[in-house]
């Protein structure tokens, strides 16, 4: 049984929260090296995981497997309940992405009920509270488990459209760092960069090259707001030719310069 030193990263962050230092941080694409839960009580939006984009609304509940690249929209109208299970968690939990739309008033009260335990017991002091925290914890793995087992003969095969959207995420979030361009990703998946562009706009609405630059800059806007690394260096670590390409292509996508941007962070 695990203690609180190894569940110390299990943060458990009311959406709103997620957006405070800028929607940009859910917003564009990016993955977690966690398994990430999404539970909204509130409001409507759009989500887009591995590729695909689809909407959701309150009494959804979305479970991200790490390095699944995703983003999701964030209004004012919207809340809910993010659960970070952290790095060293050993809670059994779904291989794949799902996408839960609970109906039953029982269930959702079940997991409204789950999450609130989870909080009480990692902020509380009484005895035990971490074997206690690990339990309930074990119980929303549980929960998770049931609703994807009730949903499994519901759920379509991907077509061959959102099938190769799904590849190229994932080889785009192993190689985004690398210089690759769009021509390059689709060469690595066998078709031409004007079949994967087309693939994409179908599956997400967005160009292969904006899903690309979307990382990438969601990836610079992070080492900038987070790190005292040079831009220079982080120009060079995200593939960019030189330092003067990356400064337009940043400003392009945020108006902003990365020493601006830095310095406002």
């Amino acid at each position: 049984m695990q203690d609180l030193s190894t569940l110390s990263k299990l943060r458990v962050i009311a959406i709103p929260r997620l957006a405070a230092g800028g929607r940009w941080r859910v917003e564009a694409m990016r993955s977690l090296s966690e398994p990430l839960l999404l539970w909204f009580t509130k409001g409507q939006g759009r989500i887009t995981i591995a590729g695909s984009t689809r909407g959701y609304t309150a009494n959804n509940a979305i479970f991200i497997p790490p390095g699944v690249m995703h983003g999701f929209e964030v209004g004012p109208q919207v809340f809910g309940t993010a659960v970070f299970f952290g790095k060293n968690c050993d809670v059994v939990l779904p291989k794949a992405p799902h996408h839960l739309r609970i109906r039953e008033t029982f269930v959702q009260q079940e997991l409204n009920v789950t999450l609130d335990a989870i909080l009480r017991e990692m902020n509380g002091g009484t005895p035990a509270h971490d074997r206690a925290t690990q339990h309930y914890l074990g119980l929303l793995g549980v929960w998770l488990e049931r609703q994807v087992e009730k949903v499994s003969s519901e759920v379509k095969r991907p077509d061959a459209t959102h099938r190769l959207v799904a590849r190229y995420s994932t080889l785009l979030e192993r190689n985004f760092r690398s210089g690759m361009g769009v021509a390059d990703f689709a060469s690595a998946l066998g078709v031409t960069p004007t079949h994967l562009t087309r693939c994409c706009k179908l599956a997400c609405g967005k160009p292969a090259s904006a899903l690309l630059h979307d990382r990438l800059i969601f990836e610079a806007r992070t080492l900038l707001s987070e790190t005292k690394i040079p831009v220079g260096q982080i120009a060079g670590a995200l593939g960019f030719t030189s330092p003067a390409y990356f400064t337009r292509a940043f400003q392009h996508k945020t108006g902003k310069s990365p020493s601006a941007f830095r310095k406002e962070a």
